[in-house]
Order: structure tokens, then C-alpha cells, then sequence
């Protein structure tokens, strides 16, 4: 073969070599530039939504054409009425009716003071949808925070557990597994969950990591318990949690106590959780 010929060739692998790492450059950078996009778009939805969401620390709720606070939600739900009359149904609390015509899927309001939980929370008869879309039902890979179709947050039972992704970058439950630390639950011992009908506040009382089993394993499911149906089956997850937590909170709870289970991911093992179980106080 000619010299002529071997530079020839020389200089087109070289040109295919170079036009490739191009193309790989202009990959990243797109997917990098789609990455700070997308963060970009979540983080100014949420400021949107957590600016539509009103500023005060009381709303009145209009029940049956009088104005009671929302504390007496629950006083409502066990006033005796007379046959044949309907028990009057709470109504939305005004900082939350603009939110749920946006979307009917909200239910309620995490928030954990001094964090960046501050979030929504939404319920879909599709449990997978919104590990995968936002509030406004477009595609993210941020998701929304959601308690399963399972979940009965108003009356309420004896557990609901709210899901969120666990973001590099601190959003949703990014920061969640903070509570790793016990300075950190010290100083941030009340989470604060609003249905879209009354305020309400828990008390942590544990903070473990865990795991999704298979079916057939024999193991503590967390994520299965939703409503102890005796005594026996209160006990048998309360001392599951707190045998489990990373430290002890002294906080404790009694047979009656209804709780709240924050879970995200976490990569100590396949399929493993991080979880925050507190109990409601008020």
C-alpha cells in the first residue's frame, strides 16, 4: 500500500474517530442540559404551588352553613344524627381549593419545618402514576408525593405511608434520610400533614431502613400495615418500628394512636427503603 494511500486512511479513521466523540460530546451535553431543564421546571412548579398554597396558620372550614374550626373535623364525624339525615360533609380548606381544581388527585400537604419538604400530596387509583408524572400530570422523573389507592387519610386509618423519590438533589424526599442523624430529629421532631379538610401534626417516633421482601419472605412488611384491627396488631407493628429505629426517639404511643410513614429509597441493599414512622398529636 502507498504512503499516499496509508495517510488517506489514517485520516479518515481519524475523522470517524473525532466525529464520534463529538456525537458522544453533543449526548452528554444535551442530557445534561435536559437534567438542569427539567430540575429548572420541577422547582419553579413547586414554588407555583406552594405559592398558591395560603400563608396562614388557620383556615376556618364552613360546615352546614356554619363556620367551625378545623380542629372539630373530627367531633363532626361523631355527632349523632337524627335517621334519615345525612351527616354533613366537611368542606375543602380555602388554602387548598385552588390546588385540588387544579388537580383532583390532592389530598393533602407535607410539610417538615426548616427542610425542603414543602411539598403536596396526591392519591391515584393507578399506584405507578405518579412515581412518574408531576402535579400538572406531565412526565417527570421527580414524581409527586402519594399515598397509595389503599390509603385513607380522612378518616383516618390506623397508618398511611406517603412515597416520594429520593432526588440527588435534595428534592422530594431527598433530604428525608437526614433523620439518620438524631441531632437532626431533634431538631425536627413534628412533621406537619394537612388533608385537604383539616390540619394536622405527628410526632416522629422512628426512623429505620428496611427493604421491599418478596412475597414468600418472612419479614416485618411496613409498607402492608394500614389498619390494626385489634390490639394485638397495633402492638405488633409499633414494637416492629421501634425495636428497628437507628436511635431512640422517646416517643412512644399506645394502642389507638394513629401514624403517619414517610418511605423513600435507599441503597444499603436491593430494593432497600428508608422510613420515618410518627404518631398523630394532633
Amino acid at each position: 500500500m502507498s504512503t499516499k494511500r496509508k495517510r488517506r486512511k489514517y485520516r479518515l479513521r481519524r475523522c470517524v474517530v473525532v466525529a464520534g466523540l463529538r456525537f458522544i460530546v453533543f449526548i452528554c451535553l444535551g442530557m445534561v442540559v435536559f437534567s438542569m431543564y427539567e430540575r429548572y421546571r420541577n422547582d419553579n412548579e413547586i414554588e407555583e404551588l406552594r405559592k398558591l398554597k395560603a400563608d396562614n396558620d388557620f383556615v376556618s372550614v364552613s360546615v352546614a352553613g356554619e363556620t367551625v374550626g378545623p380542629e372539630t373535623i373530627e367531633e363532626l364525624s361523631e355527632v349523632n344524627t337524627d335517621e334519615g339525615k345525612e351527616r354533613p360533609e366537611p368542606e375543602i380548606l380555602e388554602e387548598y381549593s385552588e390546588l385540588c381544581s387544579i388537580n383532583p388527585d390532592m389530598v393533602g400537604w407535607l410539610r417538615i419545618e426548616n427542610t425542603e419538604i414543602n411539598y403536596p400530596v396526591v392519591q391515584n387509583e393507578d399506584n405507578e402514576y405518579y412515581l412518574h408524572h408531576d402535579f400538572y400530570g406531565e412526565d417527570s422523573r421527580y414524581g409527586t408525593l402519594f399515598v397509595k389507592d389503599i390509603a385513607d387519610v380522612n378518616t383516618p386509618g390506623t397508618n398511611f405511608i406517603i412515597y416520594g423519590h429520593h432526588m440527588r438533589n435534595g428534592s422530594m424526599f431527598g433530604n428525608l434520610d437526614e433523620y439518620e442523624s438524631e441531632s437532626f430529629f431533634r431538631e425536627h421532631p413534628i412533621i406537619s400533614f394537612d388533608t385537604i379538610f383539616e390540619k394536622r401534626e405527628y410526632q416522629v417516633i422512628s426512623v429505620f431502613r428496611s427493604k421491599v421482601y418478596s412475597e414468600d419472605e418472612e419479614a416485618f412488611k411496613y409498607y402492608d400495615f394500614y389498619q390494626a384491627n385489634s390490639k394485638s396488631e397495633f402492638e405488633e407493628f409499633y414494637n416492629n418500628v421501634k425495636s428497628l429505629s437507628e436511635y431512640d426517639t422517646e416517643v412512644e404511643a399506645e394502642y389507638g394512636d394513629t401514624f403517619l410513614t414517610l418511605s423513600t429509597c435507599a441503597y444499603h441493599t436491593e430494593d432497600g427503603r428508608f422510613v420515618v414512622v410518627a404518631k398523630r398529636i394532633r
